[in-house]
């Protein structure tokens, strides 16, 4: 009876419109997460738009298949924090420290242009009180970065315009909700001595706090505890909400207080270590599309067919907003030389509506500064710089990372660390130490480094004294070449982590992998290579080497569109032609659907100075004709590939080496170039 009495009272929830099973209720949320993104993607829009307009559909105002909720408004107030907390953790704080100036210019101008003008429209234009008038212009001189996602995937949010535009909205946002403040206190009969002094200091003492105990009670945290500890995620979590926390405390918005705790948390967080790969996977997948599902959800179609007053004073928002925060970013560009592209996107970012614009109408609404009407045109103008926002930075921001300057190679710049995983069953450990070696710069005058990994059972003593009995004759062929070899052996169930984890500690800058060439369903090379490849951002070499390299007589490289614009392009044409001189091989490139004379330029540019052509090849199945025909086994075939999600990105790269190993008998290397900002070093880029 129990039994029966539980269904009853849970199906017709389940089955009911609004949805309040809290199981569908999160499940529609993943599908939702999970298609949108993937539908416009196809129709080469941001996928964010897509979640906010779903939302929009399927929220209260559309079709009200679901509530926006407590638990909707939780999630999301979840994600706009986790939003400024990532941001201010990828942020290149060297950079940020270095131009704060611009930083602190385009806040002060995106804030006071708008509100300037806000409030004389608001004052003479609608007839609001001079209090009101202020927080109508407060609600759009405040900004909220929408579009970070975008400029996070394309991998531009270390440059400098962009650094500039995401230290500004905190000075946006606080000064905006500093006009918030002063007005509610204003309105009650606060506005004296007593207010300023309190306000000051405690924003004086949180900003001081947090700026000075956090790195070190983070210092302690991370000594202490297990580098691989979840608990390491779970302090970051504590540290992120109690910073939002007192920040709110502190009377400014808990957003200021999230992108500070990532700020101090920067240097301690590995950008390319396994928990940074934590964070961001959790508010990718979870957190930050929530709160785009909490913002869609606010929007109210219907408010168009009430009248003409709430359209009016949309309309004016968008108005005001447009060339407000345009004038914002070209004064800023104009001041520090920024390109149209550059322009364009801090213009886009600072576009973005949400959080501070909600808090600001909000309170004004209860506090009866407004009407209904304003409280809905705010929300129709957050629908319509929902969409503009990220279609403009997606726009300009592809061009910024087409644009990055191109610099010839120095190695000098940082040692380079070359570390050879090497596992017990490989038949072809002293090939791929031969294409190490080759590959190493003699004057870094640094060790190789040899790596291999047991898993743990009730075998791993045995399996680890038969590992490093391996290692000991690697060590001795690379003492043929008087050079030093590290040898380390480590067990770990998850031998991707282990190579990570390996690489991360040795502050390895590139990593030489065997490959076997056999084809994988659904996989580029094989679990373990393709985690790897995902979780590094170093130079990555994956050989499938079965022969003496020194018998090559040509390097073919092979260039697929877009590949000139990875960030580390000129890295990676070093290493290809630093090994074509030592192998004695002229460079034959073959580019897919490209330039030629471009990166004949290019390869130009970089060090060591080899013989090399350029010949375009009209698409892919060329390209297998051309392999299938003019490549032998004395070739050395180098196709140039790029990780998933970064400039030079091509679904075709996913089957590009098991076609390569298919249509050649000799050896090759797929390249896969470093993530990171051009012109850093390479230790910069993994390590700040």
């Amino acid at each position: 009876m129990v039994g029966s009495a539980t269904e009853r009272a849970v199906t017709p929830a389940a089955a009911s419109i609004p949805v309040e099973d809290p199981i569908l209720i999160f499940g529609l949320a993943m599908t939702v997460f999970l298609v949108a993104p993937l539908v416009l993607d196809r129709y080469r829009l941001p996928g964010i738009i897509g979640v906010i307009v779903v939302g929009a559909a399927i929220g209260p105002n559309g079709l009200g298949i679901l509530e926006r909720g407590e638990t909707i408004v939780l999630l999301g107030e979840v994600g706009i924090v986790y939003l400024m907390f990532v941001a201010g953790l990828e942020i290149n704080l060297t950079q940020f420290i270095a131009y704060k100036d611009r930083s602190a210019v385009f806040g002060v101008l995106s804030f006071a242009i708008p509100q300037a003008i806000g409030t004389v429209v608001g004052r003479y234009a609608l007839g609001l009180t001079v209090g009101a008038a202020a927080l109508f212009a407060a609600i759009f001189a405040s900004h909220t970065l929408l579009a970070y996602p975008i400029v996070s995937r394309l991998g531009i949010a270390k440059t400098e315009s962009v650094t500039a535009t995401i230290g500004g909205t905190i000075v946006t946002d606080t000064l905006a909700l500093l006009v918030l403040a002063v007005v509610m206190a204003g309105e009650a009969g606060e506005l004296g001595p007593a207010f300023w002094l309190s306000l000051t200091g405690k924003l004086a003492l949180f900003f001081v706090g947090v700026w000075v105990l956090v790195p070190r009670l983070g210092e302690w945290f991370f000594r202490t505890v297990d580098q691989e500890s979840y608990f390491e995620f779970l302090f970051v979590m504590a540290v992120l909400f109690g910073c939002a926390f007192l920040a709110e405390l502190a009377g400014v918005e808990h957003i200021i207080g999230a992108f500070l705790a990532g700020l101090v948390l920067n240097r301690l967080i590995p950008e390319s270590g396994p928990l940074m790969n934590r964070i961001e996977f959790v508010g990718n997948a979870l957190f930050i599309p929530f709160f785009l599902l909490s913002v869609g959800m606010l929007v109210d179609v219907w408010v168009l067919t009430e009248g003409l007053e709430t359209l009016a004073i949309a309309a004016a928002f968008v108005g005001l907003l447009l060339p407000t925060k345009y004038a914002a970013a070209w004064l800023t560009a104009r001041l520090y030389g920024y390109s149209t592209d550059e322009t364009m996107a801090m213009f886009g970012l600072s576009l973005g509506q949400a959080a501070a614009a909600l808090a600001i109408v909000l309170i004004g609404y209860e506090a009866t500064l407004f009407g209904e009407a304003m409280l809905n045109a705010t929300v129709l103008m957050i629908l319509v710089v929902s969409v503009i926002s990220p279609a403009i930075v997606d726009r300009y921001g592809r061009g910024i990372a087409r644009a990055s300057e191109r610099t010839a190679y120095d190695p000098r710049a940082a040692p380079q660390r070359i570390m050879v995983p090497v596992s017990r069953d490989s038949q072809y450990s002293e090939r791929l130490l031969d294409l190490a070696l080759l590959v190493r710069e003699p004057d870094e005058n640094q060790p190789l480094y040899s790596l291999s990994v047991a898993r743990p059972g009730t075998d791993a003593e045995a399996d680890v004294a038969e590992l490093e009995s391996d290692l000991e004759a690697t060590e001795a062929y690379a003492a043929g070449a008087e050079v030093p070899l590290e040898s380390q052996t480590r067990v770990d169930a998850n031998v991707a982590s282990g190579i990570v984890r390996a690489a991360l500690e040795n502050r390895i800058t590139t990593l030489v992998i065997g490959w076997d060439g056999a084809p994988r369903h659904q996989r580029v090379f094989g679990h373990v290579i393709d985690r790897v490849l995902i979780r590094t951002k170093q130079l990555v070499l994956v050989s499938h080497v079965r022969q003496p390299l020194n018998t090559t007589d040509e390097v073919v490289v092979v260039l697929p569109p877009g590949i000139d614009h990875n960030d580390g392009f000129s890295e990676a044409v070093h290493t290809v032609e630093h090994l074509a001189d030592q192998v004695g091989a002229p460079v034959r490139g073959l580019v897919v659907d490209g330039n030629s004379d471009q990166f004949e330029r290019l390869f130009d540019l970089v060090e060591p100075d080899v013989p090399a052509t350029f010949e375009r090849v009209d698409g892919w199945d060329a390209l297998e004709d051309r392999l299938r025909e003019d490549v032998d086994e004395t070739s050395l075939v180098v196709p140039m590939s790029a990780r998933r999600g970064t400039m030079g990105w091509d679904a075709t790269l996913r089957t590009l080496p098991t076609t390569v190993a298919e249509l050649t008998d000799g050896n090759f290397v797929v390249i896969y170039p470093a993530v990171g900002e051009e012109g850093d070093d390479r230790q910069f880029l993994q390590f700040r």
